[in-house]
């Protein structure tokens, strides 16, 4: 399977069959806590990774009843097909959750999804206020949500809560499954301290892991294991919270630095869709004042003024601390602050925006 990564040069991904399907298959049974009745939808492409390993081989592998649906995700017709084919396990994408959100709660609230009985969520870290909507609006406030983090070369999920097990923290992916080492680590590969962030790295070999990237064992050296010897390295940035549980910060190459600290676009975005008044916010860059504050960009124009200008402002320099304050707001054309992920998890950014686990 071929991916581009954050280098724009597309690299094929070599699994081969024994560990591709013992890791996508053992994760599907775990992670889902797979039952014989259980009706199972993975709302992505086929052609992503996710649908090869979490629409095809895991579930086939397991004799999984699964929903498989092509096309757009129209209002009320996701959950139509929850209430029609009493669709029990529900993996979608972050992207698709946050475009349901602008919708209204009114629309799934018409429909009935009590078969409903776990979530999922896949290809970027979710953030808090996406995940307790999901929860409470999708999941009726009973269904455990799994945040998984893994990507195209690990084959498999690596990360995730377990249900019935882990007791989740909205936009945690919490720690890695049994028989995964990982580990967050300084620039000179030490492990930090509960309580710090750094690179995001795997110890020891797991099943579904790449071999190799096609036709080039040297870039497959280079790319994944020259940083620190032994260490699986593919670009991802995390923190540890107090408790040690892993929080994801997506690329290492896409941060901004403010005042010398290092922030992650993520945990930007975050802090911006937190205040009601900047729910609809997108992270963006600009020059800023000599303190290194930027611009952020948002969907509406009205909201760009007085007295919620100031409220938006001052909730992010709450959530995040004063040196993160946005300097200034502008409302970009419609097009340029449009995501560049479809509701159905398939990616179509250029391949230097891609993130986590994406073609």
């Amino acid at each position: 399977m071929y991916t581009s990564g954050s280098t724009g040069k597309p690299k094929g991904i070599l699994h081969t069959t024994g560990g591709y399907l013992v890791g996508t298959s053992f994760t599907h049974w775990s992670v889902f806590d797979l039952k014989d009745d259980d009706v199972y939808w993975c709302t992505a492409d086929v052609g992503w990774i996710t649908g090869h390993s979490y629409m095809v081989y895991g579930p086939l592998a397991n004799g999984t009843t699964q929903v498989m649906f092509e096309g757009t995700p129209e209002k009320g017709r996701w959950w139509r097909i929850i209430q029609d084919y009493k669709v029990s396990i529900f993996y979608t994408a972050p992207t698709a959750i946050r475009t349901f959100m602008k919708q209204g709660r009114e629309i799934p609230d018409a429909y009935d999804m009590s078969s409903l009985r776990l979530l999922g969520s896949v290809g970027e870290p979710i953030n808090p206020e996406a995940y307790v909507w999901y929860r409470t609006v999708i999941g009726g406030d009973r269904c455990p949500v799994v945040d998984t983090w893994w990507q195209t070369e690990t084959g498999q999920i690596l990360i995730s809560p377990l249900p019935g097990v882990t007791a989740g923290k909205p936009g945690s992916a919490m720690k890695a499954l049994p028989g995964i080492v990982t580990d967050v680590v300084d620039d000179d590969a030490n492990s930090v301290p509960d309580g710090n962030g750094g690179y995001l790295v795997l110890r020891e070999p797991w099943p579904a892991m790449l071999r190799t990237l096609w036709g080039d064992d040297q870039r497959f050296i280079d790319t994944y294991w020259s940083r620190w010897p032994g260490l699986y390295f593919a670009g991802d940035g995390a923190k540890k919270d107090d408790d040690g549980d892993i929080w994801l910060l997506g690329r290492v190459d896409d941060v901004m630095n403010v005042s010398g600290h290092r922030l992650s676009t993520t945990e930007i975005e975050s802090a911006l869709v937190s205040p009601r008044e900047g729910r609809r916010g997108r992270r963006g860059r600009g020059r800023g004042r000599d303190d290194g504050s930027g611009r952020v960009c948002l969907r509406d124009p009205a909201r760009v003024r007085g007295r919620r200008r100031t409220r938006h402002r001052r909730g992010t320099a709450q959530a995040r601390g004063p040196r993160d304050r946005p300097d200034r707001q502008t409302a970009p054309d419609h097009d340029r602050a449009r995501t560049a992920q479809d509701p159905l998890g398939q990616d179509h950014a250029p391949p230097a925006q891609r993130r986590r686990g994406e073609p």
